[in-house]
């Protein structure tokens, strides 16, 4: 990928901002953050592959705050759905391959077992259904694209629309309240950005395309999460035991959310790492790990 020109939406954000740390170096990298180009302006998008003619793309940037997007439907689909629409066709005009990020909410979490690439999806939710909206015209549009579906992430660029990461929340929230109460019946892996980022890479040199599924291995609740994260970095706190309740008009998650991938293992991609040991490790890196846990 050296002596590509890669062009990475959702500049500065967690994903893209390790994408873009692991494929500088040789490589001309342009990355925008939402300030400086919004992907459902499609005078703007058609303007920068005129001027930088990527050879790929990666679609980093989302409108994935599933609350809001529960009441701002227009603008879910046209940044999750249409943009994505838009910059595929301006991939397949300029010769380029589209890397195109969704979600393990397409699915609705009512499999007794992680689901794979070939899984029925069945979106319930507007973020949900945007997305797999996305993922059909990232597909139909580009040919040759590959559809990289995620769940949990936490990096060290932390998530502008979220205030941080839910590691650095979950911190916070210990420290100002003195006690959590986490859901335990949502089950996902949760994925460290720069092990993702790690992944993507490997698929793209590897040749894949289609849809594939990408976290770090293992599963865990939000809860047990948010416990591993108080014991490594030493906060003493009470994390008690939630459970799912969805109110009138709010979003439905997936009470399973787990992945695990089949084209993978035909591929011959190596899996990331087990999500404790990727947790442990963002915690270092971010000065936020005990001495007690190294």
């Amino acid at each position: 990928m050296s002596a590509s020109r890669i062009f990475i939406t959702g500049g500065g954000g967690q994903l893209a901002s390790d994408l873009e740390a692991l494929v500088q170096g040789g490589a001309e990298v342009l990355a925008p953050p939402r300030a400086e180009l919004d992907i459902s302006d499609d005078a703007a998008v058609e303007s920068l592959f005129v001027a930088f003619r990527p050879t790929i793309v990666f679609n980093c940037a989302a409108f994935h705050n599933v609350e809001v997007c529960e009441r701002e439907e227009d603008q879910a689909f046209a940044v999750n759905a249409r943009a994505v629409k838009r910059l595929a066709t301006q991939c397949t005009a300029a010769g380029a391959q589209l890397v195109h990020l969704s979600t393990n909410y397409v699915f609705d979490g009512t499999a007794t077992e992680p689901y794979d690439e070939y899984a029925l999806p069945n979106p319930r939710s507007i973020y949900a259904i945007s997305k797999l909206a996305g993922e059909h015209a990232a597909l139909a549009y580009a040919p040759g694209a590959l559809v990289v579906r995620t769940a949990g992430l936490y990096g060290l660029h932390g998530s502008a629309s979220k205030g941080g990461n839910f590691v650095t929340r979950m911190i916070a929230r210990a420290h100002e309240q003195g006690a959590l109460k986490v859901v335990a019946d949502q089950q996902l892996t949760p994925t460290f950005t720069a092990d993702l980022a790690t992944g993507i890479l490997a698929a793209v040199d590897a040749g894949v395309t289609g849809t594939l599924h990408i976290t770090n291995s293992g599963a865990t609740s939000w809860h047990g999460f948010t416990e591993a994260i108080m014991e490594l970095a030493g906060v003493q706190v009470a994390v008690e035991e939630g459970i799912t309740t969805i109110a009138p008009g709010a979003t439905d998650r997936p009470l399973n959310g787990v992945l695990r991938s089949s084209v993978s293992v035909r591929a011959g991609l190596p899996a990331l790492r087990p999500w404790h040991a990727a947790l442990a490790d963002y915690l270092e890196r971010a000065g936020l790990l005990t001495a007690a846990a190294v």
